[in-house]
């Protein structure tokens, strides 16, 4: 008997499907209409291991369990929008694959720490935001509009250049336990976002963002634990700039 011939679309279907395997994703669910507690759900799934985690997430809500309920935007890493703590660790579910997990073992999945969860993997972004508009995210020039562009020499751009990558995921923030313990602390992500217009030459309220930083919840909380930096799925190096901060508080006066 001849074996049938499998049109192109039919060969791409079977080598993808060669490649899948099944894998556990225990995630932390909660709902407030149905408990007051959250608690642990396992999902069997079939997935190629070079998918990412957000992939397996959508597999999930989407053919297993609708009432799954997380945040995505770009699905680039672009947004910031979908952090969670991936086994332990914070990260974005749209940049962490899956064969880098050890997909052997179940892969947990839960909401980032130290904001309160709404539901599932969502939590409550509103204190971190007060935060980063707190420190005044955006230049502060006097005068009019300029009739033209304010020129910045490349040096001058390279001293804050690290710290325009932050795309607000919050993973720096909720990564850091003195957050974790007293939400009132600014947090990594927003003194990051003050270092960025405090080094900007073009800036004129890098005295300003000091001030608000010298705060008893300003950047005297850090203890310096390099949480932030490891979890910031852009490389900057947060503890770093954190660094720089305060000692342009005990520079200024001299």
């Amino acid at each position: 008997m001849s074996t049938p011939v499998m049109d192109k679309e039919e060969r791409a279907a079977k080598a993808a499907a060669d490649h899948l395997i099944t894998a556990t994703f225990r995630i932390r669910r909660f709902n407030p209409e149905i408990s007051a507690e959250a608690s642990w759900e396992d999902f069997r799934i079939e997935i190629d291991p070079k998918e990412r985690v957000l992939d397996a997430l959508h597999k999930i809500k989407w053919e297993v369990d609708g009432t799954l309920t997380f945040r995505r935007s770009c699905a680039h890493g672009i947004c910031g929008s979908d952090a969670m703590r991936i086994n332990g660790r914070n990260r974005l579910a749209c940049k962490t694959l899956i064969k880098d997990l050890s997909p052997s073992k179940p892969i947990s999945v839960e909401a980032i720490k130290g904001l309160t969860v709404l539901k599932d993997l969502i939590v409550d972004m509103d204190p971190f935001f007060q935060a980063y508009r707190d420190v005044m995210p955006f230049l502060v020039t006097s005068g009019n509009e300029p009739t033209r562009e304010r020129h910045q020499t490349a040096e001058d751009r390279e001293r804050f250049d690290d710290t325009t990558k932050c795309i607000l995921c919050a993973a720096c923030t909720s990564s850091c336990p003195v957050f974790w313990n007293d939400g009132q602390y600014f947090g990594p992500a927003a003194i990051v976002n003050a270092h960025r217009f405090i080094f900007d030459s073009r800036d004129e309220a890098a005295e300003q963002r000091l001030e608000i930083l010298n705060d008893k919840d300003g950047v005297w909380r850090c203890r310096t634990t390099f949480n932030c930096t490891d979890a910031c799925p852009r490389g900057i190096e947060v503890t770093k700039a954190i660094q720089e901060v305060k000692r342009a508080l005990i520079t200024r006066r001299f």
